[in-house]
């Protein structure tokens, strides 16, 4: 039990020092590592499934967040930060996010999400809103290029959105709420 605890402590602090941006950072240092991120999970999902990418050049827009997600027992909390990319004018807004959940399971895992909008109407309202809630089930165990991770694609309400596992440890089916807002910092 000790060496298990030591090993998700270990986990969770890996985790949220891989997708922090420090504070000490200038803006431009700080758009350009969220650019980054993006870059990196656009490559990685590329990679897995080529078709996605004729996807996002004929949506209206896309984003791309890195997040953190933490589940114990019956309560799932998580946050993170990314950028959404209009397809038509080529702007950027730069967001901040966070996630409450209820459901059952356990674990820690950072994951990408990269979120479709298909017409322009459901990326307007996700940057003025920025709320979406789902039910998401997943399995990871991954560290590096080590382990592996269960999760899908939603699709609903124009919006496509795909999850990539960093790294983690988790087993959990989780009815979700998460919030976006502008990142008045970065913007």
């Amino acid at each position: 039990m000790y060496r298990l605890t030591k090993l998700f402590f270990l986990i969770i602090v890996l985790s949220i020092n891989s997708c922090a941006i420090t504070g000490s950072n200038s803006k431009k240092n700080k758009r350009q590592a969220v650019l980054a991120i993006k870059n990196n999970a656009l490559t990685e999902l590329y990679r897995i499934k080529p078709d996605v990418r004729q996807q996002i050049t004929s949506a209206s827009g896309y984003a791309v967040f890195s997040n953190v997600n933490l589940m114990i027992l019956l309560a799932s909390i998580g946050g993170g930060h990314g950028v959404v990319t209009n397809n038509q004018t080529g702007q950027q807004t730069y967001m901040k996010m966070g996630e409450l959940g209820v459901g059952m399971g356990a674990g820690l895992k950072d994951f990408r999400a990269i979120i479709i909008f298909h017409n322009s109407a459901s990326l307007n309202r996700f940057i003025d809103t920025g709320w979406i809630a789902g039910l998401s089930s997943d399995a990871a165990i991954k560290a590096s290029d080590k382990g592996g991770a269960v999760s899908g694609s939603l699709a609903a309400d124009s919006v496509t959105i795909y999850q990539l596992t960093e790294s983690g440890l988790s087993m959990q089916m989780t009815l979700t709420g998460t919030k976006y807002w502008k990142n008045d910092e970065l913007n």
